[in-house]
């Protein structure tokens, strides 16, 4: 990359967000670089669920959460974790997603939450026609949320009512209609929810390397690249010495986002929420959908590349060595609720997921340098989420009225 561009746009970030985000610039025109340490789709995004989660509108800090969280702390590889030498560090951020319970929070969350679900499900559809990626990559088999007992489902039951509310489809099933859902399933769940709408992919990693190289054959370019510093300017300050002066800089680094926004000035309190899995052969079990096991914090996915058993939620930031017990845990409760799966063969995986309290990303320009424009902080929804943020930066850049208020989502809100 030169180091004066003064048209050019440089996206830090080579995941999901950055990738949709270069793919909606270079569409428009855009001289587009993206700059990435390992390359493009390489970590996070490249080991996710999956899921095109249009309807998990719910922020984290719901009743629900809330009245789990001290039975799930009390289990260190249960669906929530926090490692006890970390905790210190994380009580301010505790006590911000604390907060965001409040009912008037918890609301305006919700509100804008689906308003960018809404806005992801149009854009991801467009996105995927254009890019002749819809029928190679888009799985609509719905997804099915499994319950073990009649009063875990009865607890489930206002969350629904909430995303009824906001438009969302689904239809409880018992018996034989659970059955039929997914063969197989232990008898120990007596109850499910099929939600016809809900969207997986063939594979996260293959999806983002596809939709790059559909930005690429719109102009953009990549180059491997350590970005140390971003200065007002707007320039960008690289492990390798130099110093490049764009026009425009996206700044979409996931986790590591909030340490480049520092610089300029915008404390932003993000937190590292990690996800485990282990990825089996697609021959591991015949699953039909992804099947949801809400009171575990975990998720089931068929993939074109394999099955994917993950999920769950452990903040420890960045730097703690992963603790694969979890994806292990993880997959022998699996084995308990499909009966028959065969557990040889598996890779675990661990990724960081950029996590702010009230559950909603940061998209909207720096407050000090108004042309470095933020899209991070979508938590464990950066997939589903992330053709919604691409469409919103291209309007920022081109400094069109936004598809959605984007008020919500700014980084001064904290």
């Amino acid at each position: 990359m030169p180091d004066a561009q003064p048209e050019a746009i440089a996206i830090v970030g080579g995941g999901i967000v950055g990738i949709c985000a270069a793919a909606f610039l270079a569409e428009a025109g855009l001289p587009v670089t993206l700059l990435d340490r390992t390359g493009i789709c390489e970590e996070t995004s490249s080991g996710n669920a999956g899921a095109l989660a249009f309807s998990d509108v719910l922020p984290l800090a719901h009743k629900g959460m809330m009245r789990n969280l001290p039975r799930w702390l009390m289990d260190p590889l249960g669906p929530l974790s926090i490692p006890p030498a970390y905790l210190p560090r994380l009580l301010p951020w505790l006590w911000r997603f604390w907060r965001a319970g409040a009912p008037s929070r918890y609301e305006a969350s919700l509100t804008a939450q689906a308003s960018l679900m809404r806005l992801a499900q149009d854009e991801w559809m467009s996105l995927l026609d254009r890019s002749g990626m819809r029928e190679k990559m888009l799985r609509e088999d719905g997804s099915l949320e499994l319950y073990e007992s009649e009063a875990e489902f009865r607890a489930s039951l206002p969350g629904w009512a909430v995303r009824e509310k906001v438009g969302i489809a689904f239809r409880h099933v018992e018996g034989g209609d659970l059955a039929a859902l997914q063969p197989g399933l232990s008898l120990r769940f007596v109850r499910g929810t099929f939600v016809p709408g809900w969207k997986t992919v063939a594979d996260p990693k293959l999806l983002g390397k596809a939709i790059w190289a559909f930005a690429a054959a719109k102009g953009a370019r990549f180059e491997p690249a350590v970005v140390e510093r971003i200065t007002a300017g707007p320039a960008l300050h690289l492990a390798d010495g130099r110093t490049v002066h764009v026009g425009s800089v996206v700044l979409a680094a996931g986790a590591w986002s909030h340490r480049l926004a520092a610089g300029l000035g915008d404390r932003i309190p993000l937190e590292t929420e990690r996800g485990y899995n282990t990825t089996l052969p697609a021959t591991a079990f015949d699953v039909r959908r992804q099947l949801v096991f809400s009171g575990h914090g975990f998720v089931v996915t068929p993939l074109d590349t394999g099955l994917r058993i993950g999920g769950a939620v452990e903040l420890a930031g960045l730097r703690r060595p992963p603790n694969f017990a979890r994806s292990t845990a993880m997959l022998e409760k699996a084995q308990t609720f499909l009966p028959g799966l065969d557990p040889q063969g598996g890779r675990a995986w661990m990724g960081f997921r950029p996590s702010l309290p009230d559950s909603l990303p940061v998209v909207g320009r720096a407050g000090r340098a108004p042309r470095v424009l933020y899209a991070f902080g979508h938590g464990h929804l950066g997939l589903t989420q992330a053709a919604a943020t691409g469409r919103l930066i291209r309007d920022l850049v081109l400094d069109q009225a936004p598809a959605i208020d984007l008020l919500p989502f700014s980084p001064d809100r904290f």
